[in-house]
Order: C-alpha cells, then structure tokens, then sequence
C-alpha cells in the first residue's frame, strides 16, 4: 500500500500513441488475478460498456481491484470489509488509493449506498528495464513506453525478467497496476546443496532467482536451472 503522494503522477501515462498503431483492447478489470465482475452487477453492464461507460452499483457490489469516483477523483479499491456489528446498520468500509495523487484514505458506507464504479483498461506490456527505483514497460506493438514507481509495481518486481509480459491497468489513461501470468521461468542463480542425510519425502531448501527473490524448491534443483513459478503464490511448481 502506498504510504505518500506520488507528485509527477503525469508521468505514469503512456506516451502518445502514433495514428498507425492500434488502439489497445479495453474491458471493464476486476481485481487483481480475478476474472469477472460479480454476476448481479455483471448482468446490469450495459452492452458495450468499456472506458468511456461509467455506471452505479451498490457499494456491497464493490470488489477490491476496482475504480470508483469518490469525491471528485477517481480511486482504485484496495481493500472492502463488510461489517454488521450487532443491532446496527451494516455497513461497508472501503480502503482506497487515489490514481491523482497515490494517497491512501478509508470511508464507510451503508450497505445500501450507491457508487459511480470507473472502468478500467488493460494493455499487454512487456518489461524492459529498471531506471533508477523505477520500471520501464514497453507496449511491444506500439513501443510506446510507461514508467511506473516501486509503491505500483508491488510483489510484482520479484518475477520481472527482461521482456516478460505483463497486463497492464489503466484508470482514466493512468497506470495504475500490473497484472502478472499465473507463472512465469526464472533462473536459479544460488541453490546450496541438499543436506547429505535429507530423506523424508517433500524435504525442500531455498533458492536465489535471477530476480533476487527467494523461495523453497526441492533438493534436486541446482544452481543455473530453469524453473516455474507460481507468481500468486511464490511457490516451486516445476522444472522448465
């Protein structure tokens, strides 16, 4: 989560498409690694509705991953809690980030209160490479470029590798996130030998990846194999 104002927020829009080039498929994002709107709100979208379609839900209809317009801007859900506590009212409490200045705040809303939900875009992108704290991401049809700050990248830094894809999230032409595969193949740059000994079945060591990240892999794997990973859960899966 992000803690501060990201001050040149303009920077984190791609640059100008040229006339030629393709205009990026958009669709109406859910959260992070979730696939649909849930089926009550799904079924109310209006036939067609993408980036320029705004429309109102329910707040308890309100899913973490996505844009609703609050109070003159537009923030990205990060979090939603439902809460009935006792005889009171039940309520929904939201943690938000704003896509204008990268500030996180939390409001409580009655369960029957209605939200302007904002659609969001996604764009297929590659990794190109870090500059400075930052990371530079290509469109590989376009070369266009975007450059996005550590605080959006996330977790997500521990499986980039030179020209791996990524799905890219736009709010109202802003990044706002990046979605990665369910797995990706990565090097392994340190893995010690297993413990002479080592017999019960499952018995794991860790593992240096070429990102720098670590994670358990069996004994077997030695240093300067491939292997996949799974980037939801951060765990071995196989040898690639």
């Amino acid at each position: 989560m992000i803690s501060g104002g990201l001050e040149n927020a303009s920077q984190f829009r791609p640059t100008r498409r040229s006339r030629e080039a393709p205009e990026p498929k958009s669709m109406l994002a859910m959260p992070l690694c979730l696939a649909s709107f849930p089926p009550p709100l799904r079924d109310r979208l209006p036939r067609g509705a993408f980036q320029s379609t705004h429309f109102m839900a329910n707040v308890t209809e309100i899913r973490k991953g996505m844009a609703i317009r609050q109070g003159g801007d537009v923030v990205v859900v990060t979090d939603v809690t439902h809460r009935t506590p006792g005889n009171l009212r039940a309520f929904v409490q939201i943690a938000m980030r704003s896509i204008k200045t990268g500030k996180t705040s939390e409001l409580r809303f009655a369960s029957g209160e209605k939200v302007e939900v904002v659609p969001m875009m996604t764009t297929k992108m590659e990794f190109s490479y870090k500059d400075g704290q930052d990371y530079v991401f290509t469109n590989p049809e376009t070369y266009e470029t975007v450059t996005l700050p550590p605080e959006l990248v996330g977790d997500c830094k521990n499986y980039l590798v030179e020209n791996g894809q990524v799905t890219m999230i736009f709010v109202e032409d802003k990044a706002v996130s990046v979605e990665l595969p369910a797995s990706v193949i990565l090097t392994v740059t340190d893995s010690p030998e297993g413990i002479r000994g080592d017999s019960a079945n499952n018995v794991q060591k860790p593992a240096t990846l070429e990102t720098g990240v670590a994670i358990q892999v069996p004994l077997f794997i030695k240093t300067g194999e491939k292997i996949k990973v799974d980037t939801r859960t951060g765990k071995y899966m196989e040898r690639a």
